[in-house]
């Protein structure tokens, strides 16, 4: 009997011992994920995917992002976004992010769906809470996030990580991100861009010879000093916009693309997320049409000098600067379009109205 009293006392005590034990093992447990407090700030540079650095009206804080945080209601840590994050106390002596939380805003802006785009690249350090400057093998892009952007297939948005976006056109002109995934993943599908047969044009300037995709927009501008001759920088009352100058651009009516000059674009938005020209029409004075002496015609190069205008040719040449009249040209061979420094050939003569004007431009 007295054995049997020993051991049932030997039970009780161990039970005893482990009804303690237990719930100190479990407020341990409990207590790295323990709410202590709820702050707001706006992300800072320097954030990764392990570690938030929060601006707050308190200071600066550093918080640990790990496996256990809830990003459900905010993917999104770039630099100056608004944020709220509920905290907890680390064994490793960090705060730890436990839930992130936003206030979205709903998009302003209509966007087309009919055609989108995807692509890889990383976020650049310029990125803002707003706009993602996407960095991509073909160049930097301009995309904007919305409240609707789905990023399901991302754990966290942060700087100069990869990336896949599908992105389409806004109505303010701006790609928009519909979804974005880590690199690696499905983002989507490219769409293709409906295209029509090429009209018949009347004339003296060179049609485009491939076919004309239909534009779905128009917007006028100043040409801005970055632009190319297959890339045009367009500033708009909305900003600097930039359209792609393909062999299917008619540049008839716009074909002197120097800083300064006054143009309507017509565009499409293309497969590759950038906008199309479909056609550029510039600023001409009206002309008298002097009559040539077509007995006496010069060849002369030189290169496009920035005060070109629809109008008037500045070509700086070895001999000095010569302005030709553009009103009397037959063809243009060997570039679409005329920007700055554009080394060129030309044949000129001499205008009853003592203008020189040009007759052949050929691109060098």
């Amino acid at each position: 009997m007295k054995k049997k009293q020993i051991a049932r006392l030997c039970m009780a005590a161990c039970l005893l011992f482990g009804t303690f034990m237990v719930p100190v093992n479990r407020f341990e447990a409990q207590a790295a994920s323990a709410v202590i407090a709820t702050v707001q700030g706006t992300v800072m540079s320097g954030t990764t995917s392990e570690l938030l650095k929060l601006s707050t009206k308190e200071g600066d804080m550093e918080i640990k992002l790990d496996g256990g945080t809830d990003t459900s209601a905010c993917k999104i840590l770039l630099p100056d976004y608004k944020i709220s994050v509920s905290v907890s106390h680390g064994s490793d002596g960090y705060l730890h992010a436990v839930r992130i939380t936003t206030e979205a805003q709903a998009p302003a802006v209509t966007l087309d769906f009919s055609t989108s785009a995807s692509v890889t690249g990383t976020i650049g350090d310029k990125t803002t809470s707003e706009i993602l400057y996407f960095d991509t093998p073909q160049g930097q892009m301009e995309i904007k996030l919305d409240a609707t952007t789905n990023m399901s297939g991302c754990s966290v948005l942060v700087v100069d990580k990869s990336y896949s976006i599908t992105c389409v056109r806004g109505s303010d002109a701006y790609m928009h991100a519909v979804s974005i995934s880590d690199a690696g993943m499905a983002a989507g599908t490219v769409s293709s861009v409906p295209s029509q047969t090429a009209p018949v044009y009347n004339g003296l300037m060179p049609a485009p010879t491939t076919p004309v995709t239909a534009a779905t927009g128009t917007i006028s501008g100043t040409v801005a000093e970055d632009t190319k001759e297959n890339l045009l920088y367009l500033s708009t009352k909305d900003g600097e916009m930039q359209f792609a100058i393909d062999s299917s651009t008619d540049a008839r009516s716009g074909v002197v693309l120097t800083p300064g000059n006054k143009l309507t674009v017509s565009f499409y938005h293309g497969s590759d997320a950038y906008l199309h020209a479909v056609s550029l029409v510039g600023e001409k004075e009206a002309s008298s049409m002097a009559q040539m002496d077509t007995s006496d015609v010069a060849t002369v190069t030189g290169t496009v000098g920035d005060d070109s205008s629809e109008s008037i040719l500045y070509l700086n040449t070895p001999q000095g600067e010569m302005q030709l009249k553009l009103d009397a040209v037959n063809s243009i061979s060997n570039c679409k379009v005329l920007v700055s420094g554009k080394k060129l050939s030309l044949t000129c003569t001499r205008g009853s109205d003592a203008y020189m004007h040009a007759i052949d431009i050929t691109g060098l």
